[in-house]
């Protein structure tokens, strides 16, 4: 069954106006669950990631996003076509738990590390969550580094500007020999910092955390 006709159909030729290029779709797994991570300043990621994911792998992704998004218009109209795991800042432990289910049913999750926009549209320090997330559910990282959104549609503005931006998806990184070992601060740091200096490398950028 093809995920959300109407998403598949209408809405990528449309957000497709601001895309310049898409590189590395073929690292994308397509016959397991995974995690993609990316660098984020803007709302309109959301819709040109799902705009080059979906079509391409034929599946829906799982964004794990703060409730407070599903209140944007921008935010409210892509989550009627593509799942999503609201936030609660309070309560973070259940989308976790829900976010492990749905890789473990081979499902796509989306992640921001960083936890919110940026503000300048260069990268910021990861939080540690992504790791836990892919030793737990033991599921590769798919880094994807996005240039450009920050100056179509940075925080404060609702309106987005003719500008076009470049994804770059990275390969997938795995963890295997990281399954059998005590997960620490320190390692899940490490984890983290490392898919974090990838997604700067596509993005153009340098991770100075």
């Amino acid at each position: 069954m093809r995920p959300y006709p109407i998403a598949r159909y209408i809405i990528p030729p449309i957000i497709g106006l601001w895309i310049k290029n898409i590189t590395g779709l073929e690292n994308l797994p397509k016959s397991e669950a995974f995690i993609i991570a990316t660098n984020h300043s803007s709302y309109i990621e959301h819709l040109m990631i799902g705009s080059s994911v979906v079509p391409y792998l034929n599946k829906k992704i799982h964004t794990l996003a703060k409730k407070e998004h599903f209140n944007h218009f921008f935010e409210g109209l892509w989550h009627k076509y593509l799942a999503a795991i609201p936030i609660d800042r309070s309560k973070g432990k259940g989308a976790m738990k829900i976010a492990i289910d749905y890789l473990k049913k081979g499902k796509i999750i989306l992640i921001y590390p960083e936890g919110t926009r940026s503000l300048t549209g260069k990268i910021q320090k990861g939080k540690t969550g992504i790791a836990k997330l892919a030793l737990w559910a033991k599921v590769p990282i798919v880094p994807l580094g996005i240039i450009g959104t920050f100056e179509i549609l940075p925080k404060g503005k609702k309106i987005p500007k003719m500008k076009r931006a470049t994804l770059n998806f990275g390969k997938p990184t795995y963890f295997n020999k990281y399954y059998k070992k005590p997960i620490t601060k320190k390692l899940l740091r490490n984890i983290t910092d490392t898919i974090m200096k990838e997604i700067a490398k596509l993005s153009n950028q340098k991770y100075n955390f």
